[in-house]
This record gives structure tokens, sequence and C-alpha cells, in this order.
């Protein structure tokens, strides 16, 4: 699992994207936020770009707009300008501000222009909460900047009160079908929940007759404030162990205690979740999603005759990749590369923990990757099949292997915010999508064709 040494310098094609997008996304599932970006207005542009092609819903993220004079002067009259255009024009309850790799280059104080622009505006009612990360996309992926806006979210608003009996669940960048169906598991176990982020509606919304500067929806800033008192504290993601982020936030200031879970794909890792909330509400799975586990077992049964012995490809976001590995490897595929653009050194670790019973050797592993690492080795592995999100498409050209759409952004296909893959049920879709993907390759492949399994 060591890596070799790159022949080369650059990055091509990195397996991430920019620190700041992650920010833009965690705020947006903030009831009433804006998310602002303290650097050039191409960067907006590039974000906005990139999430309304997956999501397929319109996004206003604001922009500083930096030009030269500025790169060279300081931001500090943008930033203070754009805060207030955003306020005049929007209303909102919060702003997210993120800083781009422009503004963390020149050094600008943004704390200090805050606190100046606070001072100038003087009227606490005009003001909506400020929160502010730095996100240069130099230091770290979007899942750092999605981590660091939690952080930010909850440095900033979480407040300590009276005990209470919500759990703040921190999910990570997962779909809004994910996020609805988490609430409905929570809400079945009995438990009241904060989910932080909560883009489900915000990014995922129904059509409207008139167009909502401010899509409804996302954890309102009393849940978040009230995340200081909650009971527990659960996130997911094997790769955070030790991390600086919400989850330890809430447990070092607060005192809340913290439970980090991989990510819950497939039957191992959401038994665990399960298994969790059985001894925080004191009462076993409900009979329907206990009935889901089961049909799932069925369907494997069923499956694992087209999937035993195929070799799998798999990259994304850390957690993701890990929890993709689990699930693979107890349906019978083996998982011969694990790669991300992430940098968390925890990947390795992460990925033999779930599958150092399920396999006979160990899949090689790759962080802090690009696709054309990515491409060099897997070539050589010759997978079945490559899983992740659209980025990786060329890849799977070239293999000429199939491409199962996971993870973000799936920008070349509809549904991509729809893709539900956590829980028994995404499970069940997860694995009749990879059987009839490996079904209908024998059978366009087969010089006679079949036409029943």
């Amino acid at each position: 699992m060591s890596k070799n040494p790159p022949k080369y310098l650059s990055t091509t094609n990195g397996c991430k994207l920019c620190a700041p997008l992650g920010a833009a996304l965690a705020f947006k599932g903030v009831a009433g936020a804006v998310p602002f970006l303290h650097g050039s207005q191409g960067c907006a542009t590039y974000m906005r770009r990139y999430i309304i092609s997956h999501f397929n819903e319109p996004i206003d993220i604001a922009s500083s707009a930096l030009g030269e004079k500025n790169a060279v002067f300081g931001g500090g009259p943008n930033l203070k300008l754009g805060l207030t255009n955003v306020i005049r024009k929007y209303r909102p309850a919060l702003i997210g501000i993120a800083t781009t790799c422009l503004t963390e280059t020149i050094g600008d104080d943004v704390a200090r222009f805050l606190a100046e622009f606070v001072r100038e505006v003087n009227d606490p009612a005009l003001l909506p909460r400020l929160v502010r990360v730095s996100t240069p996309s130099y230091a770290g992926t979007h899942m750092d900047g999605f981590h660091a806006a939690v952080t930010g979210l909850l440095d900033t608003l979480a407040e300590a009160g009276p005990g209470s009996d919500s759990i703040t669940l921190l999910p990570g960048l997962v779909s809004p079908a994910d996020l609805r169906h988490l609430k409905e598991i929570m809400a079945a176990f009995g438990l009241p929940a904060v989910v932080l982020p909560d883009y489900s509606d915000t990014l995922d919304g129904p059509a409207l007759a008139r167009y909502e500067k401010i899509p409804a929806g996302g954890t309102s800033l009393a849940d978040i404030a009230g995340a200081g008192a909650c009971r527990a504290v659960l996130e997911f993601g094997p790769t955070l162990n030790g991390f600086q982020g919400g989850g330890e936030l809430l447990s070092r200031r607060f005192g809340r205690p913290r439970h980090t879970l991989g990510l819950p794909i497939g039957i191992r890792e959401t038994d665990a979740f399960f298994a969790l909330l059985s001894d925080l509400s004191g009462r076993g799975a409900p009979p329907a999603l206990a009935a889901e586990r089961g049909r799932l077992i069925d369907s494997l049964v069923d499956g694992h005759k087209y999937l035993s012995g195929k070799r799998a490809v798999i990259y994304g976001e850390e957690d993701l990749v890990a929890g993709l590995t689990s699930f693979l490897a107890e349906i019978g595929i083996r998982p011969v590369l694990c790669a991300s653009g992430g940098r968390s050194g925890r990947l390795a670790e992460a990925v033999r923990e779930v599958c150092a019973d399920l396999l006979p050797e160990m899949p090689l592993v790759r962080d802090n990757t690009d696709f054309f690492e990515i491409g060099e080795e897997a070539e050589q592995l010759a997978p079945d099949l490559v899983i992740g999100n659209s980025k990786g498409y060329p890849l799977a050209r070239k293999l000429d292997v199939p491409l199962i759409r996971l993870g973000f952004p799936v920008h070349d296909r509809m549904g991509g915010q729809r893709i539900l893959h956590l829980g028994y049920r995404g499970a069940q879709r997860l694995f009749d999508e990879i059987v009839n993907t490996i079904i209908a390759r024998s059978q366009s492949s087969s010089p006679i064709g079949y036409s029943y399994m």
C-alpha cells in the first residue's frame, strides 16, 4: 500500500474540488443563509456552475469580486461593499464568508474587515449573523472546506445551555435524498435530531411559481445554537477521528458525547449506526427498517453469482471511499484500488478496518492523488467497473468498463441530487444498479445475446 514517487510535479485532473466550493455547499444547508466568497468573481461563477450541474437547482453565491487593483491594495473595501449589497438585496439571516486562494495569498485580514464592518453598520437589527472560514484551495479539498464551514457555524452559533434530548447529526457531504432518509430514520427511532447542514430542500426543492432568492429549508439558527446542549453528537466519517471538526468542537467546548461512525453504506456499517440509535433511544430497530434489511439480504442471495470475484476501482471523498469499500467487500466485489484526492492520512487505516476480515488481501490505497495516477494504476489492475463521480468518466471510457456514478459531482446524468446510498434502502438501490450494470455488460458483449437471467 506504499505510494511510489510520481514521475511529474504537477497535479493532472485532481480527484478533488475547491475548498470554498465545499464551504458554499455547507452554508446552503442553513436556513436563511447566503454563501459569500471573498475573492475574484471567477471563483463564484465556477462554483455556481459546478453545483448547478449536479443539483439542477439555481444557486446564488455572492462575491467580493476582487480585481487586479484589489490584489495589490487589499480587498477590504470590496468585501464591505459586497456584504452591504447582499444584505440589501437578500435580507439573509446569515452570511457564510469563505476565503479563496487570492485573498489568503495576499493576506487579507478578514476578521478585522468584518469587525470594522459591524462597527460601521452600527445597527444590530440590520446585521445578519456573519460566519467566517478560511478555505484556500491550496490548503485542502472541497471536503476540508465543507467541514471547516460546519465547524465555523458551530463555533460561532452554538451555545451552552441545559441539556436537551436532541441529537446533533453531522452527516458530511451526502445527497439530499440521503439527508431525507436520515431524518426519517431518526424519527423512526423516536430521536429528535438536528441535521447540520441540511440542504435537502434548499438544493432539491419543488417547482415554484416565483423564484425565491433564498430557498426555504435548511437547519435553523436556533437549532445550531442548541447544538451546544444536545444529548449527543453523531458524526459520519472514519477519517475524521482526531480532526478538529464540528463533533470535536461540541465535545471539547460543551462536553457533548461524540460518536464517530463510518458512512452507513451496506449491512455492516448500517447495523453499527442502528445499534447506536438503539442504545440512544432504548428501542430496537423499527419493523419497517428491519424489513428493509431482510429484503436486502434476500437480494444479496439472489444476485451474488453475478458479482462474485468482480474487480472495482473506487474514488472520491475519503469517507465515501471507505464506506463503498466495506459495501463492495460484503457483496463479493473485490476493490482493487481505493483512491481519493483527500490527504487526511487516515484513508488507508479506514479501508483496512472495514475490509480486513472480508478480503483475501488489501486493495491499493492512494490518497492525495489525481486521475492521471489513478489511470496509470488502474490499467494494470484490470477492473470490471469503476465507481465514483462524473470526473472519472474519461478513465472508465479509456478502460472500457462501466462507471457507476456516485458522490459529487454527477454532472453528466440526471438526478445526482436524488442518489440514495445510505441505510439498507440505499444499499438496496446501489446493489441493484451494480448487478444490472454487470448483467447489461455481459449481455451486450455476448456474441449471441440473451433475453432473460
